[in-house]
């Protein structure tokens, strides 16, 4: 389907997206959704994206929570065997739908929050912190079961029990600072 302009929903997608044109190389395999710590929150994985995206159903893609619920580790990107730069896809879409009033994804959003609010204090994520924390807050009756499965990964060294952080962290937060006030200056203009 074309808008008003003559361009495809895929052309749009491609042309907003640095290293966006790799999508057309888009194999199907499936490497994306199956590397992807967010995959079973989403309702389409990003490969069933990349479809919906190149049939021009622009609505079904807009309205979707699959890259809210991105969480911006690049494991999709770095095992991707296209190199389709799929992480940076998610933040077009994203930025699509807000452009067309199609952001309704309160939950996706509140999943955002608690991983950058581990990002800003430690300087990376803690899978099982921010898992522990979405779950408690927004989904309680899940914190039972997804219990029982983190505790079978970390019998098996799969995830940590503690967050780790980055050097220099203060300086990590000087930046994010100094960022979010240039992107409020940039929201007054």
């Amino acid at each position: 389907m074309k808008a008003k302009n003559g361009t495809t929903l895929f052309d749009r997608v491609v042309e907003a997206t640095p290293g966006g044109e790799l999508l057309a190389h888009c194999l199907q395999c499936g490497s994306c959704g199956g590397s992807c710590p967010s995959g079973p929150d989403m309702d389409h994985t990003p490969r069933g994206i990349f479809a919906l995206i190149n049939a021009g159903l622009e609505d079904e893609v807009l309205s979707s929570n699959t890259p809210w619920y991105c969480v911006s580790c690049y494991a999709c990107t770095a095992r991707c065997p296209q190199q389709i730069p799929i992480t940076d896809i998610m933040y077009t879409l994203k930025e699509m739908a807000i452009h067309a009033g199609r952001y309704d994804h309160p939950q996706a959003a509140k999943f955002s929050e608690t991983f950058i609010g581990f990002v800003e204090q430690r300087g990376r994520s803690f899978e099982a912190g921010l898992a522990t924390r979405y779950h408690l807050f927004h989904h309680p009756e899940n914190v039972v079961k997804l219990g029982m499965m983190g505790v079978g990964m970390m019998r098996r060294n799969r995830l940590a029990l503690r967050p780790a952080s980055i050097k220099n962290t203060e300086q990590l937060q000087k930046i994010l600072a100094e960022a979010k006030s240039i992107a409020a200056k940039g929201r007054r203009s």
